[in-house]
C-alpha cells in the first residue's frame, strides 16, 4: 500500500533529575555537596533514507517517544545523555506542525536530517546551587520536559518526469511499456489510486525516473476526485508529460482536455506552468486520431512539442523518450536551498509567549497555566523545602503574586497549577 500523508505524535525524552548528595569520605573535612546533574533527554530526528519510497512505516506506528536522560549520581557524576531517536523517512518528506501549519523540515537529499523535537536538558544537582551563604544546599532540579507536538508528515515523490492527464488516457500503459513498472491497467476510471514509479532507460544509455500519477478531473485543485493526493506529487517533477487521448474514445475533445488539465495545474500552483511540458498524443492507432491531432495542432497556441504515440502498439515511443531525456539534460537538477538542509541558520522573530495566564475554575479557584510556569513546576522537587522556597521566589519574580492580587485573590484563596493546589498568603 502507498501511504503519502500521516498524522503523528512525537515526544522527545525528558532530562534526567539532578541529585542531592554529600561527600562523606574519610579524611575529607567539611565534605560539601556532591550531587551530579541529570543527562539530557533524547531528540527525535527524521533522517532521509533513499531506499524508502512510502510512509508505510508510519501507518502502524503513530507515536514516537525519545528516551529519558539518566539521573545525576553521587560524587558529582553527570547522568548519561540519552541517544536521539532516528526515524528514517523517504526523500521528498515534508514535516508540518499540525497546530500552526508551519513547515518544520523539508527533507530531500539522502541522509539529510532534521531535529523535529528537542529533548529536555538534565536537571542540576545540588553542587550547582552551592553559594558562600548556603555552602551545602538541600535541593536539586528535576529534568526539563522534552518537547512534544502533533505533526503532519507528507510525501511528495521525487521523480524526474510526471505523467498527467484525464483518467483512462493511457498513462499506466505508457509507463508499463517504457519501464519495468507494473501498474494496474483496466478499462475504467481511477484504476491508478496511488502514484507508480518506473525507471526508464533510453537506447542511448540515459535513464530517468517517471511517475504515473492518478488521473485528474475538473476541480482537482479543490480536492475533487483524487485532488491533492495527485497534485502534491507533481510539484517535485522536472518535466511534465501531458498524455492526451487523441482519438477521443470517451467522447471528449482532446484540446478541451488539454486546457482543463493545465487549468487545474495552474490553480494548484502557478509555478507548475513554468515547467517544460511535452504532449504525448496517445491512441494514434485508433480511428479519427489523425484528424483530431490536426485540429489540435491548429488550436494549440503555445509552442509545445507534440509526439504521436501508441502505448498499445509501442509506436513513437523511442522519439518521445529521447525528447524527455533531452529536456531533462537541459534542466540542472534543482538543489535544495541552504535553508532547507539547515546548513545556514535562519533567525526568525518569534513573539515571546506570556510566561503565565490566570483563569478561574467553577469552584472559584484561581488557575495558573502557561508553558514557562508549567516547565518550572515540573522541574521543582516538592519533597524538599529549599526547592519549594526557590519555586515561590521564581513565581514572585515573574509577577504572579501581583497578577493574582489584581485578579482579586485574597488571603486563603485556592491557587491551582496543573495537579498542585496551594493557598494564597498575603
Amino acid at each position: 500500500m502507498f501511504v503519502d500523508q500521516v498524522n503523528v505524535y512525537v515526544k522527545a525524552g525528558d532530562g534526567g533529575n539532578g541529585l542531592v548528595a554529600y561527600r562523606r569520605e574519610k579524611y575529607v573535612p567539611k565534605g560539601g555537596p556532591a550531587g551530579g546533574d541529570g543527562g539530557d533527554g533524547g531528540d527525535i530526528i527524521f533522517k532521509v533514507d533513499e531506499g524508502l519510497n512510502t510512509l508505510m512505516d508510519f501507518r502502524y506506528n503513530r507515536h514516537f517517544k525519545g528516551k529519558r536522560g539518566e539521573n545525576g549520581m553521587s560524587k558529582t557524576q553527570h547522568g548519561k545523555n540519552a541517544a536521539p531517536l532516528i526515524v528514517p523517512v523517504p526523500p521528498g518528506t515534508t514535516v508540518f506542525d499540525e497546530e500552526t501549519d508551519e513547515v518544520i523540515a523539508d527533507l530531500i537529499t539522502h541522509e539529510q536530517q532534521a531535529v523535529i523535537v528537542k529533548g529536555g536538558r538534565g536537571g542540576r544537582g545540588n553542587t550547582r546551587f552551592a553559594t558562600p551563604r548556603n555552602p551545602a544546599p538541600d535541593m536539586a532540579e528535576n529534568g526539563e520536559p522534552g518537547q512534544e507536538r502533533n505533526i503532519k508528515v507528507e510525501l511528495k515523490l521525487i521523480a524526474d518526469v510526471g505523467l498527467v492527464g484525464f483518467p483512462s488516457v493511457g498513462k499506466s500503459t505508457f509507463l508499463s511499456v517504457v519501464s519495468a513498472a507494473k501498474p494496474k491497467i483496466a478499462d475504467y476510471h481511477f484504476t491508478t489510486l496511488a502514484p507508480n514509479l518506473g525507471v526508464v532507460d533510453t537506447s542511448d544509455q540515459r535513464s530517468f525516473v517517471m511517475a504515473d500519477l492518478p488521473g485528474l478531473i475538473e476541480g482537482a485543485h479543490e480536492g475533487i476526485g483524487l485532488g491533492h493526493q495527485f497534485l502534491r506529487h507533481v510539484e517535485r517533477t522536472r518535466v511534465i508529460v501531458h498524455v492526451i487521448d487523441m482519438a477521443g474514445t470517451e467522447g471528449r475533445d482532446p484540446f478541451d482536455d488539454f486546457l482543463k488539465i493545465n487549468q487545474e495545474l495552474k490553480e494548484y500552483d502557478n509555478k507548475l506552468m513554468e515547467r517544460p511540458q511535452i504532449i504525448a498524443a496517445n491512441k494514434m492507432d485508433m480511428p479519427g486520431a489523425e484528424e483530431n491531432l490536426q485540429k489540435f495542432k491548429e488550436q494549440l497556441e503555445d509552442d509545445l512539442p507534440v509526439y504521436k504515440i501508441s502505448a498499445l502498439t509501442k509506436e513513437g515511443l523511442r522519439d518521445i523518450l529521447f525528447a524527455i531525456a533531452d529536456a531533462l539534460d537541459a534542466i540542472p537538477k534543482a538543489k535544495p536551498k541552504l535553508e532547507d538542509v539547515e546548513e545556514k541558520v535562519v533567525y526568525r522573530y518569534q513573539k515571546e509567549e506570556d510566561p503565565f495566564e490566570i483563569s478561574r475554575d467553577s469552584d472559584g479557584a484561581y488557575v495558573l497555566s502557561g508553558i514557562k510556569i508549567e516547565k518550572l513546576f515540573k522541574m521543582t522537587d516538592f519533597n524538599r523545602d529549599e526547592a519549594v522556597q526557590r519555586f515561590s521566589r521564581q513565581l514572585r519574580g515573574m509577577g504572579v503574586d501581583e497578577a493574582l492580587r489584581k485578579r482579586g485573590a485574597k488571603d486563603g484563596d485556592t491557587i491551582r497549577l496543573m495537579d498542585f493546589e496551594f493557598e494564597f498568603i498575603e
